[in-house]
């Protein structure tokens, strides 16, 4: 797909000095960028500029080169927010938005598809399922009965959604996500034996949640786990029955959050995060990669590290201590060594 430096201010709201009708085939990044293509630049990643074979950049308000350079400028308020919606715009030309039913597909009974639905081939589709406008599903999907899709949702090759969850509207779902397998729910007999408990519960995800490939979430012993508006929630991501994760959260991947946990709004949790079973965590809480939640956070907008996770602070002091111990223990045995000598030398 063409675009002309033009157009391209035209669509973001800037303003081209230098070639406006130069030709962009497509974006890329500023060290990397070739003839024909367009970059942003950051203050970090300045020094590129005076280098790079980009035909166009974007750049921020009021920027001045230090050198001269024979890259066209687009200034904009946001030079990353402008790239992404110009990052959308060549995706929706690559993609291409499919419409129509493959074959073969299962179709159960009482199903109602929207307007303009893609169904891909080696789709199964149980009884009594919406799918709302323009979904895309794509190949070899399952969706199980009572399943609800809101509109504009895509949903990636071989997503497994179980019977009786909803999925919002404008939601990504990406390939091999599992959502409403059952939760982890057993009692434990005097023998140590363990009789599995029925989990009848569902899945709903609200609208403008993504959720990135091989993501389980599992549906709620009764009632619902949820997935609130505008979460995203990266890779190999384990969420557990009966959790809640609020609104504007994002979480890396391979973090796991037990059963019956309630997320707060606009968190940010690393990769690889623990998170213990019925816990609360206050809205806009930090938690740092591999960190280990065994308790529930005091207050909001904490930043945690660690595990046990302790706040930014203590945990830095705590491991500029922990980084010393050898010489401290070495300390230590010189005094030890010196006490029992004079301890010798009175005898």
């Amino acid at each position: 797909m063409i675009f002309t430096v033009k157009e391209i201010a035209q669509m973001l709201n800037g303003i081209v000095v230098g070639d406006q009708n130069r030709e962009i085939f497509n974006p890329s990044g500023i060290e990397n960028a070739e003839a024909g293509s367009i970059s942003f630049l950051t203050e970090k990643y300045e020094h590129f500029l005076y280098t790079s074979q980009a035909s166009a950049v974007i750049v921020k308000n009021g920027f001045i080169p230090k050198n001269e350079i024979p890259v066209t400028l687009l200034y904009v308020e946001d030079p990353r927010s402008a790239f992404s919606i110009l990052l959308k715009e060549y995706e929706k030309k690559i993609l291409r938005q499919k419409t129509g039913i493959e074959n073969p597909i299962h179709k159960g009974s009482n199903v109602i598809i929207g307007n303009n639905a893609y169904i891909g081939a080696f789709s199964y589709i149980g009884d009594n399922v919406q799918i709302g406008d323009n979904v895309q599903l794509y190949p070899q999907t399952y969706i199980g009965n009572n399943v609800i899709i809101g509109n504009n949702t895509i949903i990636h090759p071989g997503v497994k959604i179980y019977y009786g969850c909803k999925i919002g509207s404008f939601c990504v779902i990406h390939a091999g996500a599992v959502i409403g397998a059952d939760g982890f729910g057993y009692n434990t007999h005097k023998n140590g034996e363990y009789e599995k408990i029925p989990q009848i519960g569902i899945v709903i995800i609200e609208n403008n949640v993504e959720i990135g490939a091989n993501t389980t979430i599992d549906r709620a012993t009764m009632e619902a786990t949820i997935i609130k508006e505008g979460v995203k929630l990266d890779n190999l991501i384990q969420v557990g029955h009966n959790v809640e994760i609020g609104k504007h959260t994002a979480i890396s991947a391979q973090t796991g959050i037990s059963g019956s946990t309630k997320v707060g709004e606009y968190c940010i949790i690393g990769g690889q995060v623990g998170i213990a079973n019925a816990l609360k965590i206050p809205h806009k809480t930090q938690i740092s990669a591999q960190s280990g939640i065994a308790r529930s956070p005091k207050k909001e907008s904490m930043i945690l590290f660690g595990s046990p996770a302790m706040e930014k602070i203590p945990y830095i002091k705590s491991f500029t201590l922990f980084q010393k111990l050898p010489e401290i223990d070495k300390r230590i045995q010189n005094i030890e060594k010196k006490n029992n000598s004079l301890g010798d030398n009175s005898n």
